[in-house]
C-alpha cells in the first residue's frame, strides 16, 4: 500500500494550534475530503488536541504529519480505475474520504489510486515523557484533561513510541468512522446532584 505523507513544522507556541487546524483543513480538501464531512471535523479536532499537547506540555517545536493511505498500484483493477461503488458522482465517499486520489507517477503523469485504510495522524516532539491520559472527571468547567480522552474516543487506535531524542504520538481514523459525541456518555443526573 502506498501512503501520501504531508507534514508541517509547528513552533512551540499555543497560537500554532490554530495554524495547524487550518493546514489540516487545507490538506484534507486538497486530498478530496469534503470539509463539511463529519470525518473532517473529527480529524481537525484530533489534530488540535495532539498539537496542543505537544506544544503546551513540552514547550518545544513539533512536527505534525498526515498519512493518507492510497491503493497499491500493482493490485489495482486492470483498467486502472478504483472501485467507486460507494462513491457519489463527486467521487467523494459518504464518509468524506475520496473514492480516488491523484498520485504523481513517473514522468509527470498522474494516476488514480483508491483510498484504503485509515488516515494516520502523527505528532513528533522533543519530549521523552510518555503521554498519559488524564480525566477531567465531572468538572464541566475544566479547561484541560480531556485531550487524549477525546483522541481515544474518536480514533480507531492510538499510541506512541520513542522517536530519536523525543517521541511520536499517532492515531488512526478509519474512512467510515462516525464522530463520537463526547457528551453522550456524561451522567447528567449525577452532575446535577
Amino acid at each position: 500500500m502506498q501512503v501520501l505523507q504531508v507534514q508541517l513544522a509547528v513552533q512551540a507556541d499555543p497560537a500554532e494550534v490554530g495554524r495547524a487546524r487550518r493546514w489540516v483543513r487545507s490538506r484534507l480538501l486538497n486530498h478530496g475530503v469534503d470539509p463539511d464531512a463529519p470525518i473532517a471535523e473529527t480529524v481537525v479536532l484530533v489534530v488540535s488536541e495532539l498539537v496542543t499537547n505537544a506544544v503546551v506540555h513540552t514547550g518545544c517545536p513539533a512536527v505534525l504529519r498526515l498519512c493518507f493511505p492510497l491503493g497499491d498500484f500493482p493490485g489495482a483493477p486492470p483498467d486502472g480505475s478504483p472501485d467507486d461503488s460507494a462513491a457519489g458522482s463527486s467521487g467523494v465517499r459518504a464518509s468524506g474520504f475520496p473514492s480516488s486520489s491523484a498520485v504523481p507517477a513517473g514522468g509527470g503523469e498522474v494516476r488514480e489510486a483508491a483510498t484504503v485504510g485509515p488516515l494516520r495522524v502523527e505528532v513528533a516532539d522533543a519530549s521523552q515523557v510518555a503521554p498519559a491520559p488524564r480525566h477531567a472527571g465531572a468538572d464541566v468547567d475544566a479547561t484541560n484533561g480531556r485531550g487524549l480522552e477525546l483522541v481515544e474516543l474518536l480514533c480507531d487506535r492510538w499510541g506512541w513510541y520513542p522517536d530519536g531524542s523525543g517521541k511520536r504520538v499517532w492515531c488512526e481514523i478509519s474512512p467510515d468512522a462516525r464522530p463520537v459525541d463526547p457528551l453522550a456518555t456524561v451522567d447528567w443526573a449525577a452532575l446535577a446532584q
